[in-house]
């Protein structure tokens, strides 16, 4: 297939876009390569890409309506995937013009020119940060998103309202998938995982928010890639499809992607000191404005949908991203 995948030089977008490339697809690429985090690691995900002959690439920002056009004129897609954007709760606090920018108008210019090019099937992320104050577990995607506590979660929800009135008014097949802590080799370093690590290799206290009292239902990359290829193939062709998060209006569905396995934040702190062999020294902070205490996965009707369900452990994940960031900073195993 010719497939356009948007954030290509990102964590997340990097590891979809080598899969389809190892499946013989077609892959353009499109990222902005902003300076959010080191734009180094962008680069080298990028140039890894790159040694695919399949692979085109596209530098620019989502926000450019025009190079947007281009790039789909040159493509045709018949599938996008669009996992570009601004990512990061606490950014959002400092930073908001960025997230109105780069999520709202440059999903904005997705949706024009999937409107415009009639694509099969359009993919998008959106986040569990979209279920905000909801207490009820597990979160699933018949529940409403009305109370988003932060900046973040609320243009990602609004991108999911955007997408549903493209999808019902120009009939298009849209997947909107809620992402739930992903991690793994090649992540982002404003994740937890990644400072740890960091910091306890550089004998360096660590960050631990709400004094530890967190859960997060943590998301292995490669389960995620899974779970988006297989979802790939299964694009809601009509309105009122059984499953919880189909729209009973428009071809149009949420589905979350998750371990469906909360893992407290002490016992994840505890599987990166098992992988780097020394203790994390632990500074413990309040709980940050816009953070959620727990998040917990209903994965059923991903499983309902494709026969497969998140399920890496947290210690296999935790080693293989530590093993990565060894060998990609030239840092030596503990004696």
């Amino acid at each position: 297939m010719r497939i356009l995948v948007t954030g290509t030089a990102g964590f997340i977008g990097f590891h979809v876009a080598q899969r389809l490339l190892r499946d013989g697809h077609e892959v353009t690429g499109i990222d902005g390569m902003t300076a959010y985090y080191d734009v180094t690691l962008k680069q080298k995900r990028h140039a890894m890409l790159r040694e695919f002959e399949k692979f085109t690439c596209n530098e620019f920002m989502l926000e450019d309506a025009q190079a947007m056009e281009n790039a789909f004129t040159a493509c045709q897609p018949e599938l996008v995937i669009h996992l570009a954007a601004q990512a990061g709760v606490r950014y959002s606090i400092e930073n908001p013009g960025t997230y109105i920018s780069a999520n709202l108008v440059g999903t904005y210019n997705v949706l024009e020119q999937v409107k415009q090019h009639k694509t099969p099937h359009l993919m998008m992320a959106s986040t569990s940060s979209v279920y905000g104050a909801n207490k009820e577990m597990p979160f699933s995607e018949s529940q409403r998103c009305d109370h988003p506590l932060s900046l973040y979660a609320a243009t990602k929800k609004a991108t999911e309202e955007l997408a549903h009135s493209y999808s019902y008014i120009w009939k298009l097949p849209i997947t909107a998938f809620r992402f739930f802590t992903v991690y793994g080799p090649w992540g982002r370093p404003d994740m937890a995982l990644f400072k740890f690590t960091a910091n306890t290799l550089a004998g360096k206290p660590i960050d631990v928010y709400n004094n530890g009292d967190m859960e997060r239902d943590f998301t292995y990359i490669d389960d995620l890639v899974e779970a988006i290829c297989l979802l790939s193939k299964k694009p809601p062709l009509k309105a009122g499809e059984s499953d919880p998060g189909a729209s009973p209006v428009a071809p149009y569905r949420v589905v979350n992607i998750g371990n469906s396995q909360p893992v407290s934040l002490m016992a994840f702190i505890e599987a990166i000191e098992k992988a780097l062999g020394k203790p994390c020294v632990r500074n413990y902070m309040p709980m940050q404005p816009g953070d959620v205490p727990r998040t917990w996965a209903d994965c059923s009707a991903l499983q309902a949908l494709t026969g497969f369900r998140p399920a890496t452990p947290v210690q296999t994940g935790v080693d293989a991203f530590v093993a990565w960031y060894r060998d990609y900073y030239k840092v030596p195993a503990c004696p």
